[in-house]
């Protein structure tokens, strides 16, 4: 069953960020109303939507407003139809240095959402969930009854939001999904990525990139599958009252990450292991590899960047992004960003 999605208005927590500002930019392509909620602040600063293409920022109703208040959320939520919510701390690294903001943000936040949610009968609500959540792979590919285990502040902040929104759906039928994303790049991200850290310190004319461990494997998506995810869970009734993934179906170490980007930018590299780029040992989550036959088998969705052929189309696409000399200087390059 689909949703009629003529003339709705579409609310984007978290349109500010990396991946909702993108999300924002699919949504305005396909013709959709969007409101933008981003996070407040005395700059007036709107994130990476300052840098949309002029001619979509005429067509978005902005609003400013902070996730951990009830009343911000009523207003950006009233009058919508559909609601995706990305707005969230999802640094691993802070988490373990702020992990009350994380309770707040995401579980807080995630209440506010789903309550305004339920008061205005709201046609559907897209929450946001992670890969992190599952924790080192117990089998692969991970299947969405794969075993929750918090082994961040972060992910367990996200467990928790996570379950929360289900419960509106047990128990109030509130039309929630929650769609799991596994390890999303593309350009725009933060530093606090690993593949946006070793991009920018080649672009910068680094040679020798410094980074925590590199054993790790990961499940990555290119940020427009991620988004295109989102679009198509969005038109299904069928993804009501579910957690589902959206994976690539694909794993690759860190190690060979950052040689398939050096071979992509034309250098040499040679990898520097930096003690505080580290996670503590039982926190580090050592292998991701999602399974996404649900997805698929719900919706018309496929990953356009899977495989290793379709990761290195992304990876040169976020290298071209990056290296452009006005994208490099929004980054504090010489800085380890956690």
């Amino acid at each position: 069953m689909y949703l009629k999605l003529f003339s709705m208005k579409v609310l984007v927590t978290g349109a500010d960020g990396f991946i909702g500002s993108h999300l924002v930019e699919q949504l305005l392509e396909n013709n959709f109303d969007v409101r933008a909620f981003c996070i407040y602040n005395s700059l007036g600063s709107r994130g990476w939507l300052d840098y949309l293409d002029p001619k979509y920022k005429k067509n978005i109703d902005f609003q400013l407003g902070d996730i951990r208040d009830p009343l911000c959320v009523r207003n950006a939520i009233k009058g919508c139809d559909i609601v995706f919510h990305l707005a969230a701390l999802i640094a691993i690294p802070y988490s373990y240095v702020a992990p009350e903001s994380y309770i707040e943000t995401n579980i807080k936040g995630t209440l506010n959402v789903i309550q305004a949610a339920k008061e205005f009968d709201i046609e559907h609500i897209v929450h946001t969930s992670t890969s992190e959540t599952y924790g080192s792979a117990q089998f692969v590919p991970i299947t969405e009854n794969h075993p929750l285990v918090g082994q961040s502040p972060y992910s367990a902040s996200k467990i928790g939001a996570d379950h929360l929104a289900l419960s509106y759906w047990y128990s109030f039928q509130t039309p929630i999904t929650v769609l799991r994303p596994f390890n999303t790049y593309g350009p725009k991200q933060s530093l606090r990525a690993v593949i946006p850290t070793i991009i920018t310190q080649i672009a910068s004319g680094k040679t020798k990139i410094k980074l925590g461990t590199t054993k790790p494997t990961r499940d990555f998506n290119f940020v427009y599958d991620t988004c295109s995810a989102f679009l198509a869970v969005m038109k299904n009734q069928n993804t009501f009252g579910k957690i589902i993934n959206a994976a690539s179906n694909f794993e690759i170490s860190i190690l060979d990450t950052a040689n398939l980007i050096a071979d992509v930018m034309n250098q040499k590299i040679e990898i520097i292991s930096e003690d505080k780029r580290f996670r503590p040992e039982k926190s580090e989550v050592q292998r991701l590899f999602g399974d996404n036959k649900l997805i698929k088998n719900l919706t018309n969705w496929n990953p356009n960047y899977a495989g290793l052929k379709g990761f290195k189309k992304g990876i040169t696409l976020t290298a071209e992004w990056f290296s452009e000399k006005e994208n490099l200087q929004r980054y504090r390059l010489e800085e380890y960003i956690i």
